[in-house]
């Protein structure tokens, strides 16, 4: 019938064809693409360093779901002048490195990247108002050894309780620290981060933006207090961020170093880390497992690991194999 729809009209029905640009597999050189260092991001839009002055960034569609994060040295094309309103676009992510990654719980199987290219983790502890709780610390330094990051603990608020219990705690393991009083120098810490990136992590309220403001005078880092009631802190810093330190002698550029500043952390999951690989940060007791069963993870209930007859026939130090089984229960206790 005229003017309706008849069920035989489909055959003879052809559907427009959407125009569209011919694929091609030649992607662009980018031979005019400048270096620059990732510093923070916020919603997608990466602040960069390139040749010493800041640009803001996007991320270029063919990075794809590829993530972009503080530390990375990428490659960037488009307006790099770092003039108001200008938008680069980085369309390179060079080799990493090191990526310090956690996931949000034990049990998560969505690893997440924290900053990538440092070298060294510095664990900052307050002695007191809050309390130390050494299930964080013990998490950080596996992620550490698991990164192939230098660890490094920051004991803050010494003029508040002795050093030398929580201290007692981490010898056995050969950890490195130093300690800071309120308001007190900060020399020590600078010899330790000169020329390193550093990444700062710790729990809210131990001090690591007061550290960076004493580190970077014009840092102008948000301080946190700590709650009287929980006995813990409250986020301040929202997002990790970059920090160039001042050198200390002027006229040597490689004694420049750069710290990370990280949001407290209230979740350090470890899914991630394998048993044999955290082992293998300690060259001298991983000689002594060479003969362990297969599939042994080393931890107090395994039969026949060889930590247990090493340390039975006095060829390993009881305390140090007791802090390394600890580290790697850490991965599964909820204690932080």
């Amino acid at each position: 019938m005229s003017g309706r729809y008849s069920e035989h009209d489909h055959e003879h029905y052809e559907r427009p064809r959407r125009r569209t640009r011919p694929r091609t597999k030649e992607r662009p050189s980018y031979d005019d693409a400048v270096d620059g260092r990732v510093v923070t991001v916020d919603r997608g839009r990466f602040t960069l360093l390139v040749d010493e002055h800041r640009v803001m960034a996007m991320k270029a569609r063919p990075l794809g779901r590829k993530g972009v994060v503080v530390g990375d040295r990428v490659r960037v094309v488009g307006d790099t002048s770092g003039d108001d309103g200008s938008l680069a676009r980085i369309v390179e992510v060079t080799d990493r490195l090191t990526t310090l990654r956690r996931t949000a719980d034990d049990d998560d199987p969505v690893e997440r990247v924290i900053v990538s290219n440092a070298e060294q983790l510095v664990v900052v502890v307050a002695l007191a108002d809050p309390e130390p709780r050494t299930g964080l610390v013990d998490r950080a330094l596996v992620a550490a050894y698991d990164a192939g990051m230098a660890p490094l603990l920051c004991l803050t608020k010494a003029d508040l309780a002795d050093p030398e219990a929580f201290l007692s705690t981490y010898r056995a393991l050969g950890v490195p620290w130093v300690v800071t009083q309120r308001g007190g120098d900060v020399g020590v810490l600078r010899e330790r981060l000169a020329g390193r990136t550093s990444v700062l992590v710790g729990h809210s309220g131990v001090g690591k933006s007061t550290l960076v403001n004493a580190l970077v005078p014009d840092a102008g880092r948000a301080v946190s207090h700590v709650n009287a009631v929980t006995g813990r802190g409250r986020h301040t810093s929202t997002s990790a961020y970059m920090l160039a330190l001042p050198p200390s002698d002027p006229g040597d550029p490689d004694d420049r170093g750069w710290i990370i500043d990280t949001p407290g952390i209230r979740s350090f999951g470890l899914a991630h880390v394998e048993p044999e690989h955290l082992i293998e940060a300690f060259p001298d007791l991983d000689e002594m497992t060479e003969d362990c069963p297969r599939g042994c993870t080393h931890g107090t209930e395994e039969p026949e690991c060889g930590l247990d007859e090493a340390v039975a026939a006095g060829q390993a130090d009881v305390e140090r194999v007791e802090s390394f089984r600890r580290l790697l229960a850490a991965r599964s206790h909820h204690d932080w």
